[in-house]
């Protein structure tokens, strides 16, 4: 393990990398505590007063009929399966906000509407409370969206962050409590879940608790909560591919193993039959057939907003739609993504090491992302989760190419918090996380000319990597961004060219994207080739 740290690190000085952060100095007076359990409910009270914050602010979609926005979107899911039979969920008023993700999602809406009925049933009547907007309804959904993200993400971050610092960098318990804060501080999930507003929480979490599993050769156990992850949101497919080349290696390497295989596979079946039991007893394969459709909406084309990936960015020379037809456009795009996550899959399936998972789940959702059908801003948090587990590596320079990732993720959907009034919150939490991260610490070289008394004590984590090439990158990112986001503010685009400042921001998201992108590869191969295994 001591041949894996970088030599300018001691395995004891995991600290280092957030020395000097704020968040260092909130939490290292616990250090001396018997359990971190103290400084664990802390940091989980402000990380879920800070949501609450976030959900004083407005919505997506609020006050805009007819069709509102997503909060609508899932405000309706609780009126349709609470006020229809199942047989109904799947295919009513398709035109609206019709059902069109997996059974346990239509299960969450129907067991919060039921609760929500009991506090005021004209929440959740049907087709009469379609654009209600009242005080009382909009807390009621932020609490709910505030408890899933305590039942099923938070946890999963915990226990990722323990497993690290118990199995691999040999952290103490106060650091492994001040990276769970690093990760629950960050803004990406927190605008879009308690600001936009969704669930993505509940999917993200049971993909973590999945990967938890894995860590500790809970193999039935990682099989079923990933599962369950699909069956709330078919994004989670995201990440189908390293689960299913590191599963299936190690049922066939070194030999053959038939009853491992057996039982993770027992263990995917009967998930799904879980799911979809209600289903097809009460309305048979009809429903099954029916809930595919509405998943897999290939209809709607390549993309639909402006977003950080290849279509949208290359669409300003290739105007796709005009050229291809939308079942070439399928199988491009298809082309494309196997290609890009085959690097990642072949390394996890040949040597499944518990340190590649979370730089094979980044890659390989990253290629999703750049390169498949049907992409919206918020998938940006498919790769942001295992990206952001990887704040546990022992590694200043990942650290820093990790934080600018962060930036450019949440620079990427200022069109949309621009759109839903929530940039303010946006820019707040942005400046929040990275300065509770030690990342703005740098001021201190200048602050200290003019006011001599501000302590002279080293800074936290280096927030550009010791590479030029990626100084250079990362610090043409945020001149560029600053003045996109500028001009998206301030500045009203020619009257030809409506959308150039959301272009902008597609191209520099894209390029930056993409960049991290092929840096994920040679970390990979870096660990591939490592002699060091962590079974």
């Amino acid at each position: 393990m001591q041949r894996f740290l970088p030599q300018r690190l001691k395995q004891t000085d995991f600290v280092f990398l957030f020395k000097g952060s704020p968040l260092t100095d909130f939490l290292y007076p616990f250090k001396k505590a018997a359990n971190q359990w103290v400084a664990r409910y802390m940091i989980i009270i402000f990380a879920l007063i800070i949501r609450c914050a976030v959900g004083l602010g407005s919505y997506s979609g609020e006050k805009t009929p007819p069709m509102y926005g997503d909060f609508e979107a899932q405000r309706h899911w609780l009126e349709i399966t609470t006020g229809l039979p199942i047989t109904q969920w799947y295919f009513y008023d398709l035109q609206y906000w019709g059902l069109d993700y997996p059974p346990l999602t239509a299960y969450h809406s129907w067991l919060m509407g039921k609760i929500g009925k009991l506090i005021d049933s004209s929440w959740f009547e049907l087709d009469t409370s379609r654009g209600i907007e009242t005080i009382d309804l909009k807390s009621y959904m932020r609490i709910t969206a505030l408890i899933s993200e305590l039942i099923f993400f938070i946890p999963g971050v915990i226990m990722y962050t323990r497993w690290m610092g118990r199995n691999l960098n040999k952290a103490p318990s106060i650091d492994q409590t001040i990276i769970t804060a690093a990760i629950l501080f960050l803004p990406d999930l927190q605008i879009i879940d308690h600001g936009h507003f969704q669930y993505n929480s509940v999917m993200l979490g049971l993909s973590l608790l999945a990967l938890v599993n894995l860590l500790h050769n809970n193999l039935g156990l990682a099989s079923i909560f990933y599962t369950l992850s699909i069956g709330y949101k078919q994004m989670a497919l995201y990440y189908a591919p390293i689960f299913f080349f590191y599963l299936l290696s190690l049922c066939v390497i070194p030999k053959f193993n038939m009853l491992k295989l057996i039982y993770i596979s027992v263990s995917v079946a009967s998930s799904v039959c879980f799911l979809l039991a209600p289903f097809l007893y009460h309305g048979g394969l009809s429903q099954v057939k029916q809930i595919l459709l509405r998943m897999f909406p290939f209809g709607r084309g390549i993309f639909e907003d402006k977003v950080g990936n290849f279509w949208c960015a290359t669409n300003i020379i290739i105007k796709y739609k005009q050229i291809f037809s939308t079942t070439q456009l399928q199988r491009q795009s298809l082309i494309l993504t196997l290609i890009g996550i085959s690097p990642s899959c072949i390394a996890i399936f040949l040597k499944p090491d518990k340190r590649l998972l979370s730089w094979c789940l980044a890659s390989c959702s990253m290629s999703f992302y750049l390169f498949s059908f049907q992409v919206h801003e918020k998938s940006i948090l498919l790769p942001w989760m295992p990206i952001a587990l990887l704040l546990n590596e022992v590694d200043s320079d990942v650290i820093s190419m990790v934080c600018w990732f962060f930036n450019v993720s949440l620079f990427s959907m200022t069109p949309l918090l621009i759109r839903d009034g929530l940039i303010m919150q946006c820019i707040v939490l942005c400046i929040l996380s990275n300065w509770l991260m030690g990342n703005l610490s740098w001021v201190r070289k200048y602050t200290n000319i003019f006011v001599p008394f501000v302590s002279k004590r080293d800074n936290a984590i280096t927030v550009l990597p010791h590479s030029y090439f990626w100084k250079i990158a990362i610090i043409g990112f945020y001149l560029g961004a600053g003045v996109i986001l500028t001009c998206q503010l301030f500045v009203a685009p020619p009257l030809n060219l409506p959308d150039l400042w959301v272009i902008g921001n597609v191209l520099l998201s894209f390029a930056s994207f993409f960049l991290f992108y092929l840096w994920t590869f040679y970390k990979i191969h870096v660990i591939f080739k490592s002699k060091v295994k962590i079974d």
